[in-house]
């Protein structure tokens, strides 16, 4: 008969640990007070460890890359809510270079950046691909010429940002081997420069 598995709880592994448990117990029965201690210390310790597949999974974190104006990004995927392919977006006059527009989201208004600008460079006017990404909500789109890859990336291929990326904003948390810039998504959301009063009677 296979192994039941409910919610979640394997119990072929829950069996195993308890059957490791009493052998422990029996174990110590015949130990020194300080030997039982021992064993049972490092039986605690083993049985602390998340199993294999759980600590695989906590070395790594999975991402959206993107591609704009030659550089390449990644966001993680708790932030992203959807991707809109050719948005229709609406300028508004007067607005700083990064609003490329507003477009509407299921009958709700949604701001479009592009992130260039805030490393320094032009807009480039590509990026017919919006990547909308919030906390919970739809709260901001973000420009891109494409979305790469929805992948799992090891942390420790993961660098430090450069003093010179870092000093752009606390949203870029490190940067891959290959160059990509990974962006922390609630510094992101939480910039003032992304922030935006789009009602009628506030100015953008």
């Amino acid at each position: 008969m296979p192994e039941r598995k409910t919610g979640g709880l394997d119990w072929a592994e829950a069996r195993a640990r308890l059957e490791r448990m009493m052998e422990t117990a029996a174990q110590a029965e015949a130990l020194s007070p300080a030997k039982a201690r021992e064993v049972l210390d490092a039986r605690a310790q083993e049985l602390a460890r998340p199993p294999p597949s759980e600590r695989a999974a906590s070395h790594l974190v999975e991402v959206a890359r993107f591609r704009l104006g030659g550089q390449m990004y990644a966001l993680s995927t708790r932030f992203l809510h959807e991707v809109l392919r050719t948005p229709e977006l609406t300028p508004l006059p007067g607005a700083p270079p990064l609003l490329r527009g507003l477009t509407l989201l299921r009958g709700e208004v949604l701001p479009v950046v592009e992130l260039t600008p805030l490393f320094g460079r032009p807009v480039s006017g590509l990026g017919g691909t919006v990547l909308v990404v919030g906390l919970g909500r739809a709260e901001l789109g973000l420009c891109a010429e494409a979305v790469e890859e929805v992948t799992q990336v090891p942390r420790d291929a993961l660098l430090p940002a450069p003093t010179a990326l870092a000093e752009v904003g606390d949203w870029v948390s490190s940067i891959h081997r290959d160059g990509t810039i990974f962006l922390e998504g609630e510094a992101l959301l939480g910039d003032s420069r992304l922030v935006f009063d789009i009602s009628d009677e506030g100015t953008v």
